[in-house]
């Protein structure tokens, strides 16, 4: 993927924010304009590459996955099912494993392998199996189990 349109989404909502300032109608009170504009920019660093999240590098993953049998998650900044994921997890997610495949080379190389080309994500790796974009619910009970 090119590295600039990692950023198209996030310019689109940040754009989006700078609008409903600049458009404000006169006399319109600031507050619910603020208010909408900040959560546009929440959003918008949310789903930009600058969103660091949680990282542990593959290499250092990939024989102790398959040792423990631990839950495993790859994801991206901007993926809104991985922000889902992320959400429904809760303080639960702390106890699972989290693969950035932009920041990981080989990351990204296994979730191609296993999704026909495509770095589809979150793809997770559950008792030693490999699932692709999971209903967060399951691998909560997952993570709940052990």
């Amino acid at each position: 993927m090119n590295p600039l349109s990692r950023w198209a989404a996030a310019a689109a909502l940040a754009a989006i924010a700078v609008l409903a300032l600049l458009l404000r109608e006169p006399g319109e009170a600031w507050l619910p304009t603020i208010l909408t504009a900040a959560v546009l920019l929440a959003g918008a660093w949310a789903v930009s590459p600058a969103f660091r999240g949680p990282h542990t590098p593959w290499s250092r993953l990939r024989e102790e996955a398959a040792r423990t049998g631990g839950v495993v998650i790859f994801w991206r900044p901007g993926c809104m099912y991985c922000l889902r994921m992320m959400a429904v997890l809760g303080p639960s997610g702390r106890k699972a494993r989290w693969v950035n495949i932009w920041r990981d080379a080989a990351a990204a190389e296994f979730v191609r392998r296993r999704n026909g080309g495509n770095e589809t994500v979150p793809t997770v790796i559950l008792a030693g199996e490999v699932l692709t974009n999971p209903a967060p619910g399951l691998v909560k009970q997952a993570l709940a189990a052990g």
